[in-house]
């Protein structure tokens, strides 16, 4: 007899690539997960994963099992959740993924209160930038981003300010920008996985574009924060991740006359008419913990 628990592991193996990160998503070992497999496959009479030493690759059985596999899986979770939602119960696993630099400073202290406030709840939290923006996976996404995602319920939650920021031994050095043709001899630090040493900045109804020579190029918004706190140039980055070192003189916004940098934080999940009950309850509980305007940006001099 097949078992659930088989199913839900070969659709994060399938879902995830390897054991490793399967094993890592559902908090199992590698051994538990490999054991739960085997037992699936030896239900079914059929072999779903090919393995080896260097990858795993699903069978031509495993790709056809695999979309049962997933409805399974999925109704299998609506299920509970709409027997909870009946009793009128906010409990059970709620699985959350979002940006590493927001969740380490800002969300993991809001779910920390979540949990707090609805303590039937047990929260699975990935913090990763890379993380696809598709919710497979997880009951719900946090992503800070303009556009629309396919396929995807999103609601905001409130709203990301990104504002130029440079520490004050480098403005009494290099001199305070006060256009964008000032920018240009600046040096600049840049997110590297953002495309272009661009900055992008709006005038009325016009996009201007500053191409900023690098003095540093990284991938983490806190690293890059630092080395603006160092006096290595002039950083493009949310308040959110500033406000601390602004309140405390560290940094200061720099303005150049143009419109703020405004981008919404949202949450997104599986398209569903009717969210769970402990979904609904998340989103008006991240509503009420971040504000809007959020409480990081309460006595900053933001630019309007």
């Amino acid at each position: 007899m097949m078992k659930l628990d088989g199913i839900v592991a070969f659709v994060a193996v399938a879902d995830r690539g390897s054991i490793n990160e399967a094993a890592r998503h559902l908090r199992l070992s590698k051994s538990a997960i490999s054991e739960r497999l085997t037992e699936l496959e030896r239900a079914l009479g059929a072999s779903l994963l090919q393995r080896n030493s260097r990858q795993l690759a699903l069978t031509e059985d495993g790709l056809t099992f695999l979309e049962r596999a997933r409805r399974i899986v999925v109704e299998a979770n609506e299920a509970a959740d709409e027997l909870a939602q009946r009793r009128g119960e906010v409990s059970g696993p709620l699985r959350i993924a979002g940006p590493r630099g927001f969740g380490d400073q800002h969300l993991g202290a809001a779910l920390y209160g979540f949990m707090a406030r609805y303590p039937d709840v047990a929260v699975t939290a990935d913090f990763d930038d890379r993380i696809s923006e598709a919710a497979g996976g997880y009951d719900a996404v946090i992503r800070i981003m303009a556009g629309e995602l396919p396929k995807l319920a999103v609601q905001p939650l409130t709203t990301s300010r990104r504002t130029l920021v440079a520490a004050p031994a480098y403005l009494e050095q290099y001199g305070r920008p006060t256009s964008i043709d000032d920018l240009t001899r600046h040096k600049a630090i840049h997110y590297m996985e953002r495309g272009p040493d661009d900055w992008a900045f709006k005038s009325e109804n016009e996009l201007l574009i500053a191409r900023v020579a690098p003095r540093l190029r990284v991938t983490s918004c806190m690293a890059m924060r630092e080395a603006a706190i160092a006096g290595l140039g002039i950083a493009m980055l949310p308040t959110f991740h500033t406000h601390k070192a602004l309140k405390a003189g560290a940094l200061e916004i720099i303005d150049i006359g143009t419109a703020p940098d405004l981008t919404q934080i949202v949450i997104a999940y599986p398209n569903d008419p009717r969210p769970s009950a402990k979904l609904t309850a998340l989103i008006g509980h991240l509503r009420l913990a971040f504000g809007d305007p959020p409480y990081w940006d309460e006595g900053l001099p933001i630019p309007a």
